[in-house]
């Protein structure tokens, strides 16, 4: 089983007038890495792969990859058209590449045998190390504790994002070790380690990665207290991150630190200059 035990980084994609900026985007995958992330996480949600056209996402994942080992590059894949996600799935693996993070279909809702068949069919597929990402608030329908238990049981399946908001599933998904537990929710990420998580996939560590990257480290090292103090260092940045929808708030934080422009793709929209004053204060406040 690969190990994705670390911080991870949901990727944003860069944008400069509604085409990627792939300058600006070399420009911060390199800042994150001096950081000492353990890889990145492309056309996620973060990433605004839905905005996206496949070729688009090929590009990115292609230029993050002239960057960065494969072994620390997860793609992202999703769709609920499963024959456009299978071909989609064969083109994105002709890559070298360390994982696809796949999430239950959106908008169709199948039933608990639908699901678990969906992930059986895309793992059968993989070549690479499959993340389920349990996120039912986007797709729409619950991965039942039984169920994801059986799904990452298959040998492809080596990890979950789990953003269930369901700690009874998170405690049996740990406690069985079938798969790495990787918090997908950001002010869960503390939790996580301390109940033997894997670290996390986050949107938030853009900013001060180095400070994530320590909390898992002092936690490593048996810190407890010194792991507790890195959290609330980072509490209020935890907070002020998804005041509005994201990555708009993430992406005007790169922007005040001269990483990236803040622009986002319609439908979405920047983050509000009441949101941006406020977000001035949370980063002035702890060095970032």
């Amino acid at each position: 089983m690969s190990n994705f035990r670390g911080i991870w980084i949901a990727l944003v994609t860069p944008m400069r007038a509604n085409e990627i900026d792939f300058a600006g985007l070399e420009k911060l995958v390199k800042h994150l890495l001096e950081e000492g992330v353990a890889g990145f996480v492309v056309c996620g949600t973060t990433g605004e792969a839905a905005a996206l056209s496949k070729a688009e996402q090929l590009a990115v994942l292609d230029a993050v990859l002239g960057w960065v080992e494969p072994g620390r590059v997860v793609m992202g894949l999703s769709g609920y058209n499963l024959d456009e996600l299978l071909a989609f799935q064969a083109q994105v693996q002709q890559r070298p590449l360390g994982g696809l993070l796949v999430p239950a279909p959106c908008y169709i809702r199948p039933s608990q045998a639908g699901i678990e068949a969906f992930f059986r069919t895309v793992a059968d597929a993989a070549r690479v190390p499959v993340i389920v990402y349990d996120i039912p608030y986007r797709t729409g329908v619950r991965i039942e504790q039984e169920t994801l238990r059986r799904i990452v049981r298959h040998p492809r399946i080596a990890a979950v994002k789990d953003c269930s908001g369901d700690l009874e599933t998170t405690l049996a998904l740990i406690q069985d070790g079938n798969a790495q537990v990787l918090a997908g929710e950001d002010l869960q990420i503390f939790n996580n380690l301390c109940l033997g998580g894997a670290g996390a996939i986050s949107a938030s560590a853009h900013v001060r990665a180095d400070l994530y990257v320590r909390m898992l480290r002092q936690v490593d090292a048996g810190d407890w207290a010194a792991a507790r103090g890195t959290f609330y260092q980072l509490l209020p940045w935890l907070k002020m991150a998804f005041a509005e929808p994201n990555p708009a708030v993430v992406k005007a934080a790169l922007m005040l630190q001269n990483l990236i422009d803040d622009e986002v793709r319609a439908p979405m929209q920047a983050c509000t200059a009441a949101t941006r004053g406020k977000l001035q204060e949370v980063l002035a406040a702890f060095g970032a």
